[in-house]
């Protein structure tokens, strides 16, 4: 019985094997990638370069081996996905919250629920969206960019043609703010003597979209403005759980009900164990280099599903989206600019 039992076992890890290995080697590809001089002062992270092969891939060569594939591929997109949010938690302490202040946390939360709220009236009412593409690109606009868009993807249950027209919106936008954010400082700055860096690397940090973006653009700045922006942002990433909490009762609460029938409560239970993970890590139980070695391998469990979500999602899928997800991306960004900046030059008035 054994015997059978781990044959049975092995059948089953050989029948996801392909799949995950050629979504490893993807993310792997594009790690090294994304550290090339030329493609990294780009800003462009392993999230997004991960993505980018898997589509590329997807439209050529992935038709060929599809059958082979599928099923390591599917879980990528799903389990690793999961894990990989689950693990992100190791890179947030809730000392931060302290770093930043009250008005951090108050900005944060002002952009995070009228930037969602703008996405879900914009979306729906004026461009006419399907409610899943203006949440994904809300969930990516409002808090940590493709990482917040991949985590609402369970949660809403949507297509994979939807997440990558969301992911490559905020991309897009994303990765303009990189170049526009010091052109902002050294336009504003003699206008607002008062401003000091670290305020506007939390304006940074509360209004761009991913980590790796905040990181290029505080940098470029002054190493006091990539410190408070990077607090702010992590902050922000730390707002992903209760969102999708929230996320995920409005979900059933939108649900046709049937007759006779209770709607299912879809908890998003990774999001749960991410805010447990961030408070493990608040104690500072696990060394420093057993941390970056937990951080290395989320980069790369977060990158394979990217790379899955890519290979799953066809350009012409892309195309029948149509310009109103990126009409939608991009007013979104410039309520980030310019509602962004009143927000934070109001709360530090108020608060600082």
């Amino acid at each position: 019985m054994a015997d059978i039992s781990l044959h049975k076992h092995s059948q089953g890890m050989a029948h996801f094997a392909p799949g995950l290995l050629l979504t490893a080697a993807i993310a792997l590809a594009t790690a090294w990638l994304g550290n090339l001089p030329s493609v990294a002062q780009l800003g462009l992270g392993a999230l997004t370069l991960a993505i980018i092969g898997g589509i590329i891939l997807g439209n050529t060569l992935f038709p060929t081996v599809h059958g082979h594939c599928d099923a390591g591929v599917q879980f990528a997109k799903q389990k690793l996905l999961r894990l990989g949010i689950i693990l992100y938690g190791f890179r947030l302490t809730f000392q931060q919250v302290l770093d930043v202040g009250v008005s951090g946390v108050v900005i944060d939360v002002l952009m995070l629920t009228s930037t969602f709220t703008l996405a879900c009236w914009l979306g729906r009412k004026i461009l006419k969206l399907d409610r899943e593409t203006a949440w994904l690109i809300g969930a990516g606009s409002s808090i940590c960019g493709a990482a917040a868009v991949l985590a609402t993807e369970p949660v809403i249950k949507a297509e994979s043609s939807k997440v990558a027209v969301a992911v490559a919106t905020v991309v897009i936008f994303g990765t303009l703010a990189i170049f526009l954010y010091p052109l902002i400082w050294h336009s504003v700055s003699p206008l607002l003597p008062g401003l000091s860096l670290s305020e506007f690397g939390i304006y940074t940090g509360s209004t761009m979209h991913e980590v790796a973006q905040v990181v290029a653009a505080g940098h470029a700045i002054s190493p006091e403005t990539e410190n408070a922006a990077v607090i702010a942002k992590m902050l922000r990433v730390m707002m992903l759980a209760p969102f999708l909490v929230v996320i995920g009762v409005m979900v059933r609460r939108s649900a046709p009900a049937t007759s006779g029938e209770k709607q299912r409560i879809t908890f998003p239970w990774f999001a749960l164990a991410f805010i447990l993970v961030a408070l493990f890590n608040s104690a500072h139980l696990i060394p420093a280099s057993a941390i970056a070695v937990i951080n290395q391998l989320d980069n790369v469990l977060l990158a394979m599903a990217m790379a899955a979500l890519g290979l799953t999602t066809h350009i012409s899928q892309l195309k029948r989206a149509g310009l109103r997800p990126l009409l939608l991306g991009l007013m979104l960004f410039i309520w980030l600019i310019v509602g962004g900046g009143a927000i934070n030059l109001t709360i530090h008035h108020w608060l600082g």
